[in-house]
């Protein structure tokens, strides 16, 4: 069940950093206004909310849909620099951008809170983590399956959507399935046309 909540946040617009709930996502921050948008969430909240720019430019257009992290590690630097871990809380859907005198961005959004994610049948868990491992092999990861099979249905689909080497665009579309089980089907396709080429050389899905 996803509860809808409207709420008004602070935006890092960032390319190719995706934030899923309950992953993590380090970040070196040393942009002055973002340097700010820390420094503000620190005071509040501990919430930044993490969306992909559709171009670049100093302000460019949005994604509609993000994940909101908090701040749950922070090292401030001596020249005003931070390192930070963001913990994914929620997806979020942007309603507007709001006007604002701070140096970041802000809009108001809808929450989406998946109160209960629900699991996977037993075939989509068992297929999605044979093509996990059929693509590790053939790329040359290291894995720890044992600890991977401990995962529980959202960590493992939302771990493999947040780290594996997809393009931004693929890595959106996971962000926005509707449900574990629609993300699942979407990551095992992806593996799969990664897996049809040989690694000589990269691919990206577009």
């Amino acid at each position: 069940m996803t509860t809808r909540t409207l709420t008004r946040l602070s935006i890092f617009p960032l390319a190719g950093a995706l934030l899923f709930p309950r992953m993590h996502l380090p970040l070196h921050i040393f942009e002055p206004r973002y340097r700010a948008l820390v420094s503000d969430a620190l005071a509040r909240d501990r919430l930044i909310a993490m969306i992909q720019p559709r171009a670049a430019g100093d302000r460019p257009p949005l994604y509609t849909m993000g994940c909101v992290g908090h701040v749950s590690q922070v090292e401030a630097l001596d020249d005003g620099r931070y390192n930070v871990v963001l913990e994914g809380r929620a997806r979020f859907r942007i309603v507007r951008e709001l006007e604002v005198k701070t140096p970041f961005r802000q809009i108001e959004a809808e929450l989406l809170v998946d109160e209960d994610c629900g699991t996977l049948a037993l075939a989509e868990r068992a297929g999605l983590e044979a093509e996990s491992r059929r693509f590790a092999m053939a790329q040359g990861y290291a894995v720890d399956w044992e600890s991977v099979s401990r995962l529980d249905d959202e960590a493992l689909v939302n771990g493999i959507a947040q780290i594996a080497p997809f393009d931004a665009a693929s890595k959106q579309a996971l962000l926005e399935a509707d449900s574990l089980s629609d993300r699942t089907e979407l990551i095992v396709q992806m593996l799969q046309f990664f897996g049809r080429h040989d690694g000589e050389e990269r691919v990206t899905l577009q």
